[in-house]
């Protein structure tokens, strides 16, 4: 399946809630990926390559494929692995199918089916799904496709059909202007959030303003403008549903752990009556060829110039489409990839590459972006990436690039079906196949296609449609937005539920008026690590995963930010990033070539707890893989030039930080709750100062006193005997010298009162709220009430913050709050993305419910939606073998008893109301919530201060205090 660049999600606190949470957290992060030095005179020769290994052994999905009378195409694919299932609905529409003056229509229709249907009230799908335990719940659209998918426990199988059925044949029962109203609020404010607010966001949109005329359907990328979104009328939205979202114009893929033969009963009940629509016609829009160059420039609110170069070239699975991807690779995938090594290693003169084909029907796009160094003009850059490309045509790839980068995308593809459903998941892939091609049996011959392509293949590639004067260049540079004239938000239409203002297209069938209930529930067994240690006292977590050929392995050690000397913020982090810059016997260009040589992931970085290095790897390959791990893990040479390098991108990386508003609102938070004489006060990437005072010496101190076996673990997850394990273990780690960490000094915690915060950010589009507070260490014994608790007040997208927010008033994408544990206590927080003009309204509502959460108990439905939500998905936490490794790292971290995640269901189903108000009482004090908003000041500062939420301070965007 081709990894698409443009897919929009529709579920904002899905996407939105995962995304704030990881840039708050301080856990442990990936190294950026880096640039790689060229060989020393000190170093000794690479260590000798490996043999050629075999022929990739493909795995077979095995599937069933039969169309129902109404035209649906349904697959059906087991999987008993874990007793989940997952669904995925895939609809044969997307903005190509957009006509001009429509643009953004199909997702906007994507938001729509999210808003019930007949039998399905309001936003009641989320809750069902939620509660049944469902993870992955999305819905997504792309240029050529709009998908719906859901994976849950295997006996809830009838409920994710009934509502999936209920909504392709019952949502025009309950289409209303109330329902459309809200909605354009929420995908405009999506707008704002993915694209105007985030950086080089309306740089890209103006690359795929240059690559195609206005009246083509990709001209305005998946979302749209917000004079069409504005635009579109019910009538319009009803006749998109009868012609696109009908039975015989989608298809059904069904994968996991379930009984085929009910699983056609039930497709059949609740699908087959459904009425087949018209036939869909086909796209008539036609992608003209770039016969000269285009130009443009396009200001941005950034603070580092981009360039962006972008070919149009073959259609998904057309002749050359695997040989664009082989090129992208090649050119830019990573720290192997020409361009990385070139710019980013060897000249320094660019902050980071990346080039990546977007495959797609009416054409692909070629895309090369490079962000230039502090300095650097893009007209440099420019023909220094010309000069790589120029060189590329000329001579074409060699054959350890081509190994490389077959490796590479063939590993990934076999790493996707670890997951059941979701992104990229089987389901996904089936139903890709299935989509493009017409049959989900492809996997085989997409693997084929690149072991299939040759150096001269892809030499034609580039020499036939990565041709200069065919393509689009566009200057992404520091400067005003030119956002276009202001669109209007009209007053919101209020809903109300005893009107029905919808035209339905099926007979109403009184049967479906109840949700169905589940089935037999399996037996949650849930995996339960084997513990062994080493002479040298290293800990081994071990847990074997049969079927995929795919290992995964995470060593872990307590040596994250919190035990940084508070004059040094960021050792842990550079010090981890540092690792895969140079070994005894390797350099830095060694190591990423050698990762990528065994189609290899490896990783290395530092959160607030742990400083973490993994990597995931085929069967075949973790030997090497692993030796390679223990390489940069044990021998790292720290090189005096890589260190320079490295400080280098890390200064400006934290410059980038203030394009990112959570990222630049993460360090203000830090700095405002703990003060600089905390550990946990600075980011775990450190500041200007700490980076620039760090010396090689400080590195290899912090890791000579802080790495060591006997405070380490070793979590390995995978298809690999135990038996042939230990002996790789004992080889790369035995001779590790066990050892004591110097003792953390944490440093003094500043008290902090509840005050208001504002950070300027002129003309940004949108205001980025957090409420924020003391919260709790992992250790605390109230974890599980306060989970509980949390997931009710804002963990899920039917949270009460979210639908507050986002659903009733129309003010964010997505709105949600949590509780950042670590070994001490972390912070409590809510967030969201407002529009500028409602934030200090969306800040009342944020105290509202804070307020309701200490004052009304959880209903009894409340309580067990979240215990189900919670305990229920705890299955999906295995399905990776990253995430399940990354999963038992926990206990270690947290010092958690093995059995913990197996028993967990029982403690969360222990919960009470009473027990979960307590909680709430105990630790949400909106009294003593410092609010911070980032955003336009001079449109927000007066209405947030007549809030009077405190003493105001203003802040700079490093988080230091100014007023």
């Amino acid at each position: 399946m081709k990894h698409l660049g443009k897919i929009l999600p529709s579920i904002g606190l899905v996407i939105f809630l995962a995304t704030a949470n990881l840039l708050f957290a301080r856990a442990q992060t990936p190294a950026v990926p880096e640039k790689a030095p060229a060989k020393t005179a000190a170093q000794a020769p690479a260590k000798p390559a490996a043999a050629k290994p075999a022929p990739l052994a493909v795995p077979q999905l095995k599937f069933e494929k039969y169309k129902l009378d109404n035209g649906l195409e349904v697959i059906l694919s087991e999987d008993h692995r874990l007793p989940l299932v997952a669904v995925n609905l895939w609809y044969h529409v997307g903005p190509a199918n957009e006509v001009p003056g429509r643009t953004g229509f199909a997702h906007l229709f994507e938001h729509m089916m999210f808003e019930g249907s007949r039998h399905v009230p309001g936003s009641s799908h989320f809750h069902y799904l939620e509660a049944a335990g469902a993870s992955d719940i999305n819905g997504t659209t792309d240029f050529d496709r709009t998908n719906y998918f859901e994976t849950l426990p295997s006996n809830q199988l009838e409920l994710a059909l009934w509502l999936e059925s209920d909504r392709m044949g019952y949502l025009p029962d309950k289409l209303d202007h109330a329902n459309l109203s809200n909605q354009q609020d929420v995908v405009r404010n999506e707008r704002r959030q993915s694209v105007e607010n985030a950086p080089y966001g309306v740089v890209e949109e103006g690359l795929f303003h240059q690559l195609f005329p206005k009246e083509h359907p990709y001209y305005g990328e998946v979302i749209g403008s917000h004079q069409d979104i504005q635009s579109a009328k019910l009538e319009d939205v009803r006749n998109f549903f009868k012609l696109y979202y009908a039975p015989n114009n989608a298809s059904l893929a069904i994968v996991g752990d379930f009984d085929p033969e009910k699983a056609r009963e039930l497709v059949q009940k609740y699908f087959g009556a459904l009425k087949r629509g018209e036939d869909v016609p086909k796209i008539k829009a036609h992608t003209p060829p770039i016969s000269s160059e285009r130009r443009a420039v396009v200001q941005d609110n950034v603070q580092l110039p981009r360039i962006y170069l972008a070919w149009l070239t073959s259609p998904i699975f057309k002749p050359g489409d695997a040989e664009a991807d082989l090129a992208a690779t090649i050119l830019g995938g990573g720290k192997s990839s020409r361009l990385y090594k070139k710019l980013v290693y060897e000249k320094q003169i660019a902050q980071d590459v990346a080039v990546n084909q977007q495959s797609l029907i009416l054409g692909s796009v070629f895309e090369v972006q490079v962000t230039a160094k502090a300095g650097v003009k893009l007209e440099d850059l420019e023909k220094a990436i010309n000069g790589e490309l120029d060189a590329f045509r000329k001579e074409g790839p060699t054959a350890a690039e081509l190994a490389r980068a077959r490796n590479v995308i063939e590993s990934r593809i076999i790493a996707g079906l670890e997951t059941l459903g979701g992104f990229g998941g089987v389901a996904d892939r089936l139903n890709s196949y299935n989509h493009y091609l017409g049959t989900p049996d492809f996997l085989a011959a997409d693997i084929a296609r690149y072991e299939n392509s040759t150096s001269e293949s892809i030499q034609a590639f580039a020499q036939g449609q990565l041709n200069g004067n065919q393509c689009a260049v566009v200057y992404g540079v520091p400067g005003k937005q030119d956002l276009g004239p202001e669109v209007a938000t009209p007053k919101a239409e209020q809903k109300d539920p005893s009107k029905n203002n919808g035209e339905p297209v099926n007979a109403e069938a009184e049967w479906r008026k109840e949700a169905p209930k589940p089935g037999p529930a399996s037996a949650l067994h849930l995996p339960v690590p084997e513990k062994f240690k080493l002479s040298n006292g290293l800990t081994v977590l071990y847990s074997e995963r049969p079927g995929l050929p795919l290992v995964a392995a995470n060593l872990v050690m307590h040596a994250g930010s919190g035990v940084n000397p508070v004059d040094r913020p960021g050792l842990a982090s550079m010090t981890a990033r540092m690792l895969q810059q140079g070994t005894a016997t390797r350099s830095a260009l060694q190591i990423a070539d050698r990762a990528a040589d065994l189609g290899a992931t490896l990783n290395s970085g530092a959160g607030t707890d742990t400083t973490g290095i993994s990597t995931r790897s085929l069967s075949r390959n973790f030997p090497d893989a692993l030796e390679l791990l223990a390489d940069v893990a044990l021998h790292p040479s720290f090189p005096k030039e890589e260190i320079e390098r490295v400080r280098s991108e890390r200064l400006t990386e934290i410059v980038q930080e203030k394009d990112e508003p959570f990222a630049l609102a993460s360090r203000v938070v830090t700095a405002a709750l703990y003060g600089p004489r905390h550990t946990y006060g600075y980011p775990d990437s450190g500041t200007t100062e700490s980076i620039k005072a760090i010396s090689r010496d400080d590195l290899e101190h912090f890791w000579k006193q802080n790495y060591f076996p006997d405070d380490a673990a070793l979590v390995v997850t995978g298809n690999i005997k135990l038996a042939a394990l230990k002996p790789l273990l004992e080889r790369q780690f035995g001779a590790w010298k066990a050892g004591r960490p110097t003792p953390a000094t944490m440093g003094s915690q500043e008290t902090t009162d509840a005050k208001l915060i504002l950070v300027d950010r002129p003309g940004a589009p949108q205001t980025t709220l957090v409420c924020f507070s003391m919260g709790l260490a992992r250790s605390t014994p109230d974890y599980v009430p306060v989970e509980v608790m949390n997931t009710d007040l804002g963990g899920l997208f039917s949270s009460r913050i979210n639908m507050n927010l986002r659903e009733a008033h129309g003010y964010t994408y997505g709105a949600g709050s949590f509780f950042r544990f670590h070994r001490s206590p972390g912070p409590f927080i809510v967030f969201s993305d407002v529009r500028t003009d409602v934030t200090a309204p969306a800040t009342t509502e944020v105290f509202n419910e804070l307020k309701r959460m200490r004052d009304t108990q959880m209903t009894p439905a409340e309580l067990l939606l979240s215990k189900d939500s919670i305990a229920r998905s705890l299955p999906g936490r295995f399905e990776r073998g990253t995430a399940a490794a990354a999963t038992f790292a926990e206990l270690f971290t947290y010092d958690l008893p093995l059995d913990y995640f197996s028993t967990l269901p029982e403690r969360i189903n222990a919960v009470t109301i009473e027990q979960a108000q307590a909680m709430a009482q105990k630790y949400i004090l909106p009294d003593k919530m410092i609010v911070l908003a980032v955003g336009d000041r001079a449109k927000i500062e007066e209405d947030m201060k007549k809030l009077n939420l405190g003493k105001v301070e203003i802040r700079d965007t490093d988080g230091k205090v100014v007023h």
